[in-house]
């Protein structure tokens, strides 16, 4: 914790105006995106280094953030922004008004924006299989690296958060995961460790203008994936092979979009060739080792139930 060089006081007190709160003696933080897999816990870590944070959420009356978190809706931005030192920019909540956002964190003096984008975000386009979920990384990341404000983007990997998604609807049904391509490795991530490295770049300055690729601690091959979810809830689960044109099948009929899908069997077949992208940035970072797999699985064993 650090928390001495955010605050001179960690009992704030405030003051209302048009219905945003100003902190006195403490640094403030905005996070869009904030009820999200990434903004939620970004919001817990910057809330536990002693900051202020205004989250920035559809729903605030329903947001159900932390206890001393202040919630703000969309349309508040301008206002929201008074005050603030640092701002996250969370890709898929900005995308739509990226410049004007932009525009009102240089004309309120925020001193940092920080951007995620993915580790993919200088491949091409059609290599990115997210853009066709609506994604635009690459435009977002760009648009903050170019926009004037001292920035940091923060690339992460896939996240370990997607195996739920692929596969917890298989397991419901029996011990095995069909699917195509079980020698694709990556370094999946937690989120806990992206969101701590984030806060990490708010609330650090040495790591101004910099790109950080971020990935868990090793590579894991698909059919090595399903094996750890298996030991850590205690069933005999395994990886079967299947042709990826009745994977993709499958999974445009449970609703998936085509593209997306077949972006993603092109992804599967031409980096099961190449050797998986692991750094060691969340631990230069953060001071300690990446989170792994297992240590994922254990946080989320309820959701594999």
């Amino acid at each position: 914790m650090l928390r001495n060089s955010y605050c001179t006081d960690f009992r704030p007190k405030y003051y209302e105006t048009r219905n945003i709160r100003q902190a006195e003696g403490c640094a403030m933080y905005l996070v869009t995106g904030a009820t999200g897999v990434i903004g939620r816990p970004l919001v817990e870590t910057l809330l536990a280094e002693g900051v202020e944070v205004r989250a920035v959420t559809r729903d605030p009356h329903n947001a159900g953030l932390p206890a001393g978190t202040e919630a703000v809706a969309p349309e508040a931005i301008p206002t929201a922004l008074k005050g603030v030192r640092g701002l996250f920019v969370h890709p898929r909540a900005a995308k739509d008004s990226i410049e004007e956002l932009l525009r009102l964190a240089a004309d309120q003096g925020v001193a940092k924006v920080v951007v995620m984008s993915a580790i993919n975000v200088d491949d091409d386009p059609d290599h990115q299989p997210s853009r066709f979920n609506g994604d635009r990384n690459t435009e977002v990341e760009r648009a903050v690296t170019g926009g004037g404000v001292p920035w940091v983007a923060v690339r992460p990997s896939s996240f370990a958060m997607n195996t739920l998604g692929m596969w917890r609807g298989q397991l419901a049904l029996g011990d095995t995961v069909r699917g195509p391509y079980p020698g694709f490795a990556e370094a999946v991530i937690h989120e806990r460790d992206v969101a701590e490295v984030i806060a990490r770049a708010l609330l650090d300055d040495s790591l101004l203008g910099r790109k950080i690729p971020i990935t868990g601690p090793e590579a894991l091959r698909l059919d090595e994936l399903v094996p750890i979810i298996g030991e850590v809830i205690g069933r005999p689960l395994r990886f079967q092979e299947v042709p990826a044109e009745m994977a993709a099948q499958a999974m445009t009929r449970n609703g998936l979009d085509a593209g997306f899908v077949q972006a993603l069997m092109a992804r599967y077949q031409r980096e099961t060739q190449r050797p998986a992208t692991v750094t060691d940035e969340v631990a230069k970072i953060l001071g300690r080792p990446a989170r792994t797999f297992a240590d994922w699985v254990t946080d989320h064993k309820g959701a594999w139930s």
